[in-house]
């Protein structure tokens, strides 16, 4: 996706949807937006508006199509044994594609996506081709040894020196190792799933 429409989307739904929106460039282009706009008034969304746009803001985040995104919420919904928000968002989180991109591997879940179809990743040994495969406590996902040269990893104690993994994550950038030590808390202030599965049970 260009990084116009993403600069538009980002405005819409909110910075944290896009990586390429948490940059100084987004922020000076969002301040000329708001200038060229000033004189002009917001539509107030209604209910139903602010939870379509909460749903849209989660999907564009993860890149999850609408299909694959029923399919969380229906079984969010019908887990037991905590509550359907917070089941969500271990759904979302446990996607191997997130899991590279929190690792601190790659800059973006896009990214994460292909190096991940590209044959880059392995999971407890294998190499996983599947971006929506969903990792479990224990695994151990790596960088493939044929692809450890490749310049997508290089230098990466360097790059990932002030970088901290999610507590329920450990990564060794010698190695380019991680583990899986838990289970994902959402502590993401950015996105209200319960909004989202408000929408969804209209």
């Amino acid at each position: 996706m260009k990084a116009v429409k993403k600069y538009k989307m980002g405005r819409r739904l909110g910075a944290g949807v896009f990586e390429k929106c948490q940059t100084q460039k987004f922020v000076m282009s969002e301040a000329r937006h708001a200038k060229n706009k000033k004189n002009k008034r917001p539509k107030p969304l209604s209910a139903y508006g602010l939870q379509f746009l909460e749903k849209q803001k989660v999907r564009f985040m993860y890149g999850i199509s609408e299909t694959q995104f029923g399919n969380f919420i229906k079984e969010a919904t019908l887990h037991k044994g905590e509550p359907a928000s917070e089941y969500l968002f271990e759904l979302f989180e446990r996607r191997l594609d997130n899991v590279v991109y929190r690792l601190g591997l790659v800059p973006t879940r896009r990214l994460a996506r292909q190096i991940v179809s590209h044959g880059h990743i392995c999971v407890n040994g294998k190499k996983m081709t599947v971006a929506s495969y969903r990792v479990n406590p224990g695994d151990i996902v790596s960088v493939r040894e044929g692809s450890k040269k490749s310049v997508l990893f290089a230098d990466m104690v360097k790059r990932l020196k002030d970088y901290n993994c999610p507590n329920w994550l450990k990564f060794n950038a010698e190695t380019l190792t991680g583990t899986i030590q838990g289970k994902p808390n959402n502590t993401e202030g950015f996105i209200d799933l319960a909004t989202v599965l408000e929408f969804y049970s209209r």
